[in-house]
Parts: structure tokens; sequence; C-alpha cells
């Protein structure tokens, strides 16, 4: 009765942290995540020392990651990702692959790391963006369906997928140098055959058991059957040595093209908001305020490296795919920032001995101060870009960039009726 007494005393200090960090996260019209990281923080053994990341809180934190994971793979569009294939699988692909490169290989070469799997992994840690900030603040701004609206929704999506993927093979980097190859190769085919199996049980057996559990009438067991499909597969995908997110990613896909599936999501909400502020939180009780203090100099250099590099080569990247330069800029300056989902990948890093303490507290600063910055520059871009195009040499550069290309097909607006009033 103790122990469970002391896990309930744990999750409401934590949660009650949380909620008071998230709150004046809100108040300063900052991302909620930023105040349970700092919630964590203040009671965590470097803050007032009230909690530890024991075993209990790294459960649910975990379970906290799956809920996120499958959210996110209920949200996943289908649709979406077959009206802009190319830009997501092309463009959002190039993204990532650039950033891993460039960002692993600056890394390696500067000796900030010293092995290649850790520059690897933290390259991915780099080139994740942070879909909930990003898509927040452009519907806040009306931004959602302009051109650079569009094309940040394509690339995060094309990031959304590849997060289960990285879930997944990132960790065969830690086997020995000798059989790494041996080893992503495995971790590959284990994927691919796990995704072709999980699309026939998708295809054939969760919609049906979907259908039932909705049309039972009682929304106990609906949510039951999604809780028990989402923690199910991810504990296979853990036993495949694939990882728990993996599973939990591709639980969602399973349900995302179910007409079931927005109401799946509804249920599944609060019990998702909740670990997953378990989760933020648990990451804030890893950090040391007085190590940021003691880097404060490294930290602001990392941000600024990190932002400049991901612009560079977001902007760089939707420029070559034929879209005028002031948009990939808008694109650029949006999408630069460090996501949530690079907190599951340091956390894992970690786990796995390729992050050390302290690049792993570098790693979680830079993050949480590019998530700090992003609403301010998304506001402050387009006038700037504004300001900067009255020089007459980057208002010629704009536009010998000028390109008509937009989403969707022009020919659809052939024969339409705009309605205009004035009331």
């Amino acid at each position: 009765m103790a122990g469970e007494l002391t896990l309930i005393v744990e999750m409401v200090t934590v949660l009650g942290a949380a909620t008071v960090g998230g709150y004046l996260a809100s108040r300063f019209k900052q991302p909620v995540l930023l105040g349970y990281l700092l919630g964590g923080m203040l009671i965590g053994p470097a803050g007032v020392g009230l909690i530890t990341l024991d075993g209990d809180i790294e459960v649910l934190a975990d379970m906290g990651v799956a809920l996120l994971l499958f959210a996110l793979g209920i949200e996943f569009s289908l649709k979406d990702l077959l009206r802009m294939r190319a830009i997501v699988l092309g463009g959002g692909t190039l993204q990532i692959v650039l950033t891993i490169l460039l960002g692993g290989s600056l890394a390696y070469f500067t000796g900030w790391v010293d092995t290649i799997p850790t520059a690897v992994f933290l390259g991915a840690v780099l080139s994740l963006s942070s879909t909930a900030v990003v898509l927040k603040s452009l519907i806040e701004r009306n931004e959602m369906h302009t051109n650079h609206g569009q094309i940040m929704l394509a690339i995060l999506i094309a990031q959304d997928l590849g997060v289960g993927l990285m879930l997944a093979i990132l960790p065969a980097l830690t086997e020995p140098t000798n059989v790494i190859g041996l080893a992503l190769a495995a971790a590959v085919l284990k994927a691919l055959l796990f995704l072709g199996g999980a699309i026939l049980v998708g295809e054939w057996i969760v919609p049906p058991v979907v259908r039932l559990l909705a049309r039972s009438g009682s929304q106990e067991l609906f949510l039951l059957g999604i809780l028990v499909l989402c923690l199910g597969i991810a504990l296979l995908t853990s036993a495949l040595g694939l990882g728990i997110e993996m599973g939990a990613f591709v639980a969602g896909l399973m349900i995302s093209n179910v007409e079931y599936a927005d109401h799946a999501l509804d249920r599944m909400l609060p019990m998702r908001d909740v670990f997953a502020t378990l989760f933020f939180a648990s990451i804030g009780l890893l950090i040391d305020p007085a190590f940021l203090l003691a880097n404060g100099w490294v930290l602001l250099g990392l941000v600024a490296v990190a932002m400049l590099g991901k612009a560079i080569i977001a902007a760089g990247v939707v420029t070559l795919f034929g879209y005028p330069l002031k948009t990939a800029l808008l694109v650029g300056m949006g999408i630069n920032q460090i996501g949530e989902f690079s907190f599951v990948l340091a956390g894992v890093a970690q786990q796995e001995g390729l992050f050390s303490s302290r690049l792993y507290g570098l790693t979680v600063g830079t993050t949480a101060a590019t998530l700090l910055l992003t609403p301010f520059l998304l506001r402050a871009t387009p006038h700037l870009l504004t300001a900067l195009e009255r020089l007459p040499w980057v208002s010629r550069c704009f536009q010998l960039s000028q390109s008509p290309r937009l989403f969707g097909r022009q020919d659809d607006l052939v024969g339409h009726v705009v309605v205009v009033g004035c009331g």
C-alpha cells in the first residue's frame, strides 16, 4: 500500500508542477510543453528535489510516448500525403536526409561527438520540427491554406512518417562497428516485414473490429479496445526489437482510414494529454538549471547554428522544387525549430549509451530554446521579408524567383463562383 501511495503522490506532484508550469507558459503565450519541462525541472533533483525519475514514473512516461505516437498515426492524413506527394516524399525526405548528413557531419568533424553513430542520431534529432507548435501558429495567423503553410504541412507530414522509421532503425547503430551494417539491414528488414503484416491487419482485421466496438454503443468498450490495440502492437514491436514507438505509430495508422478514426482520436486525446504531460515533465526532471547557466554561451551558439542551418536547408529544398524564394524563406524560418519528438529520440540515444549526460542536457536545452523562439519568428518573418523587399537587390531576387506553382490543380477553379459580402 505504501508503494502504491508513493506512486500516486509522485504522479500528483509531477502533474501539479506541470499544470502550474503549463499555465504560466500559456499566460506568456508560449508552448505549454515548455511549461511542463519547467515544472519538472523545478521539482526534480536539480531543483527542490521532490521527485526523482524512478522506474514507476519512467514507465508512465513511456506510455505517454506511446500514446503521443498513436495519436500522431491516427491524425496522419493519407489524403494530404497523396495531394502533396511530390513535396512530401521528395522535399520532406530530402530535408531530413540533408539535415542528418550536414548536422551530423558538422558535429563529428568539429569534435562535438566522438562516433559516427552518435553523429547520425544527433542529426536525426535536429531534422525534426514541431508539428504542434507550427500548425498552432499557422492556424492562429490564418495561414494554414497559404502556399507556405501547405508546404510546411507537407514537410511536417514527411517528418512524422520519419519518426517511426528512425525509432525502429537508428538503435541498430549501437551495435559493434564490425556488424553495424548487418544490424541496420536486419532492422530495416524487420521493419519492412512488420509494416507488410501491419498493412494486411490494418486492411482486413482492424476496421471490422473498430466498427464492432463503435456499434456496441459503449464508449468504455470502444476506448478499451483502442487502448489494447495501441499498447498491444507497441509491445509486439518492442519484442521484435523495433521499439514501442514504432508499434504505437503504426497502430494509429491502422485506424486512421477507418470512418471512426476521429471518434477514436477524441476518446484518446484526454488520456494522451495526461501521459504526454508526464513524459515532458519527466524530461524536465533530468534538466539541471546550473548546467544550463554554466553552458549559456554554448547553448546560444547551438541554438543559432541549429535554427540558421535548418532554415537554410529547408529554404534550399523548397527552392529546388520550384517555389519562389520568398515562400522558401517563410517555410525555412517556420520549421527551423527542433521538435517535441526530438526529446523522444534524444532519450533513446541516452538509453542506448550514445548521448552523454552533457550532450543530452545540451540537446534538451537547445530544443527547448528553439521552441521558445518559434512563435516570435513566425510572427516576425513576414514583416522582416516585407522590409527587406524594399531594398532594390532583394526585390529583384524575389521577382526573379517568382513562380506560379501552387498546390492543387488550377483548372479546378474554372467556372467557379466568388461570393463577396459587405456586411
